[in-house]
């Protein structure tokens, strides 16, 4: 074998580019997979996308820059739950759980280290546009072709009475997730100029399309924030660089000043979006897991990532009556699951990250500096009726858009020059 051209290949840009385009298309559509091939088609298929990725960084090892890639909140939230492994009920399956959780930190970090933010922005655009063309189709096979559901995928054929459609997600609040990810992408592809006039007419609406189609009011809140904090960067950016801190401080007493009224006139807000029965069944939820809370509130319960069919999950369902694959709130079941230390381990990560991601945002002239500020305002929005960012594409965006801040703004850096 010619190891010369193996390393030749395995250190080459494109080789970068194919295995950042499959880990995010694996990353978003396991629900698809493991309906195909089952979990250990999943984990064979990840692990081999590991070691591709651990042969890719040996080889440009030298050409990387090392020093402070890891924000030190990924560090604390991943280690944290990897230690309640020692006090879990079930400690392998904590085990491997924590070891999937790395699993995907891993693939993000990678994305971040051997990619550019435009060339991370491009591969999202480019697995999305599949993903939800795809969906689309077999929705439209489904309930308009055939009228028949496909069972093993989930989709029940709702198309044809406009929604809700799930496709390939297995949900309709993840297709939405995944849509609005889309359309923030789409949007900054089109201002980059990364892509032609008509992708991104047909891609934006795609985008838009799906939110449509799924019918999720925690996507509708979602992109409501992401929005309005697009027009928040679209005026900061325009405002001179000596005043622009007193606009920064404006602007979060007035985010302040409207996350008191939303609380206070959450229920109104529900009605508007005809919510009520998703809020109910969350409500009846978390309810059922403050009785549960109480027991461990220091450590937790040992970290899973989405719930097994195992005690004390089982109990929790029985309780509501219904089966759930997580707390349906990221804060709550970091909470739940890895205790007081985890849920603000977890806070502090997708906090950090979204003041760097802001801050860049707002003084960076790039335009590809917003991707990762909508994004994180998307995901902590969404946070906190869905726990998508705990696990699987989630995490891996999460830890993708903390790692390109952090290596943009680090403090370490400031000390160093310092």
């Amino acid at each position: 074998m010619n190891w010369g051209a193996v390393r030749e290949f395995t250190g080459s840009a494109r080789f970068a580019q194919a295995l950042a385009l499959i880990a995010i298309g694996l990353a978003f559509s396991t629900h698809a997979v493991r309906s195909l091939i089952g979990w250990p088609g999943l984990l064979a298929a990840l692990g081999g996308l590991l070691v591709l990725c651990a042969a890719s960084l040996v080889t440009r090892w030298r050409a990387i820059e090392w020093y402070g890639i890891l924000p030190l909140t990924i560090l604390i939230f991943v280690g944290w739950s990897a230690a309640s492994v020692l006090w879990s009920n079930a400690p392998l399956a904590s085990a491997v759980r924590v070891a999937y959780l790395v699993a995907y930190a891993v693939l993000g970090i990678y994305i971040a280290l051997m990619r550019d933010t435009i060339q991370i922005v491009r591969a999202f655009g480019d697995v999305f546009r599949l993903l939800l063309g795809v969906s689309l189709a077999l929705e439209v096979f489904s309930g308009i072709l055939v009228d028949q559901p496909i069972g093993f995928l989930g989709i029940e054929g709702n198309i044809a009475l406009l929604g809700p459609i799930q496709g390939i997600f297995g949900s309709r609040n993840l297709l939405g997730f995944v849509a609005l990810v889309a359309l923030i992408t789409f949007i900054v592809e089109w201002r980059t100029h990364i892509v032609t006039r008509t992708r991104t007419i047909f891609s934006i609406s795609l985008a838009a399309l799906s939110i449509v189609f799924a019918g999720s009011p925690t996507t509708w809140i979602a992109l409501g924030a992401a929005l309005l904090a697009l027009a928040a960067l679209y005026g900061l950016r325009r405002v001179a660089e000596q005043n622009r801190w007193r606009w920064q401080l404006g602007l979060l007493l007035l985010v302040a000043a409207a996350l008191v009224a939303g609380w206070i006139f959450r229920i109104r807000i529900i009605e508007l979006l005809d919510a009520r029965a998703e809020f109910d069944v969350r409500l009846d939820l978390w309810r059922e897991l403050s009785r549960y809370l109480s027991l461990n509130p220091l450590q937790g319960w040992g970290w899973v990532g989405k719930w097994p069919d195992a005690p004390p999950y089982t109990w929790l369902e029985a309780g509501v009556g219904r089966a759930h694959e997580s707390a349906l709130n990221a804060y709550l079941d970091a909470y739940f699951q890895i205790g007081v230390i985890g849920v603000l381990a977890f806070a502090a990560l997708i906090g950090v990250a979204l003041v760097r991601s802001w801050l860049l945002a707002s003084n960076r002239r790039s335009v590809v500096y917003l991707w990762p500020a909508l994004v994180l305002v998307a995901v902590t929005v969404t946070s906190a009726a869905e726990s998508f960012a705990l696990y699987e594409g989630g995490w891996m965006l999460v830890v993708i858009c903390a790692v390109k801040a952090a290596r943009d703004m680090s403090w370490r850096d400031a000390l160093k020059r310092s």
